[in-house]
């Protein structure tokens, strides 16, 4: 039987103690901690998969503790002919699959847009560590839509999280949701309930939440609770007033964010210090496709080098690059993917104001020391 804390929450019910921001611990050698939010450091990595343990926490208020017992997913709407209930036994009855991929917040790199671009930008100033691959079980978010007989008209799926209501600035929000266009849902979007080969931790959404391949992190909806299925569009502060692009180079009414772009990080602490010497370099790239062409290294600022593949690429690209640095000092490591379309990162990044999508090639700095006798 699985073990769970806390009380019954269900759709309009709060908690009856209140847990967080974070329910796990929070190690300083494997995360930044942000407020509510914790972001996992690159030399904290073990495999080709973030273990739960090490994976980055995103929370707009805190994470709920949530009995599966009487945990309920509602599918409702228009959109549905059949209007459903699954319990947490239901869903897992139903046929699964495991999906091996990267989820990844808005405003990952965020902090670049200042520190390299000289751009104020407001949110939560992450270096490149909220991101995580994990694999993922559970039941495809079309099986679900088709068993409440869904409609050919339908528009908009609209999922509802359980975490508790976003209040900001004096206004009740309400919970996190953000609507998904039925396409994406019936194309690779997940009901997930395990990851790596666990139940969901409470901090990644126990007891379910949504995956949704390639998009940004907002869109994979934790602590699952309800659908709304429409024939008409959905929206919510989450695609109205959040998670727009908005800047000198976007419409006035800003461009929704959907899909993340191609990055690139360095296997080493901010400010590293490494020994003079021969050395390898070691890294990961990832897009939002899932695929990655290729990856360069410069590590004099000038020249480029291939990087050599070390995983096969699935999710997200591993590889390493020798790194024979000539003298002690202070040098700027870069790295730039080029994804399935043959795009390469770009240099700069187009400001907007919440810094979202940051996906220029990222200067990392690092100090050579000669090594004591």
């Amino acid at each position: 039987m699985l073990a769970t804390a806390g009380v019954a929450l269900m759709p309009g019910r709060a908690l009856a103690a209140e847990p967080g921001p974070i329910v796990k611990p929070l190690p300083p050698e494997y995360f930044t901690v942000h407020g509510t939010n914790a972001e996992m450091k690159w030399t904290a990595l073990s495999g080709h998969v973030i273990p739960n343990d090490r994976f980055f926490v995103r929370n707009h208020t805190r994470t709920p503790v949530i009995d599966a017992a009487t945990w309920r997913l509602r599918v409702h709407g228009n959109g549905v002919r059949r209007p459903l209930e699954l319990t947490y036994r239901d869903l897992r009855a139903l046929p699964s699959c495991t999906v091996e991929t990267v989820i990844e917040c808005a405003g990952n790199g965020r902090s670049f847009y200042t520190s390299q671009q000289g751009q104020a930008v407001a949110g939560t100033p992450w270096k490149l560590g909220a991101v995580g691959l994990a694999r993922w079980r559970g039941v495809r978010l079309s099986t679900v839509l088709r068993l409440a007989g869904l409609r050919h008209d339908a528009v908009d799926v609209l999922p509802v999280g359980l975490d508790p209501e976003y209040v900001t600035g004096g206004v009740n929000l309400g919970r996190v949701r953000r609507p998904l266009p039925v396409e994406k849902a019936l194309d690779d979007t997940l009901i997930a309930y395990e990851m790596n080969g666990e139940p969901l931790p409470p901090d990644h959404g126990f007891p379910a939440r949504l995956v949704v391949p390639g998009w940004i992190g907002i869109a994979s909806i934790k602590w699952l609770g309800e659908l709304e299925v429409a024939t008409t569009a959905l929206d919510s502060p989450w695609d109205t007033q959040y998670y727009r692009m908005v800047g000198p180079t976007y419409p006035a009414e800003g461009t929704l964010v959907t899909t993340q772009v191609t990055k690139s990080a360095f296997e080493l602490a901010w400010g590293a210090t490494l020994p003079l010497g021969r050395q390898v370099l070691t890294g990961r790239s990832w897009s939002p496709d899932g695929r990655v062409r290729r990856v360069d290294v410069s590590t004099d600022g000038t020249t480029w080098r291939r990087a050599v593949p070390t995983s096969s690429g699935h999710g997200w690209l591993q590889w390493q690059v020798p790194f024979h640095p000539a003298a002690p000092g202070q040098y700027e490591l870069r790295a730039r993917a080029t994804d399935s379309r043959g795009v390469a990162q770009p240099d700069v990044s187009p400001l907007n104001t919440q810094g979202y999508l940051f996906g220029a090639v990222v200067r990392h700095p690092v100090n050579v020391v000669q090594p004591s006798d």
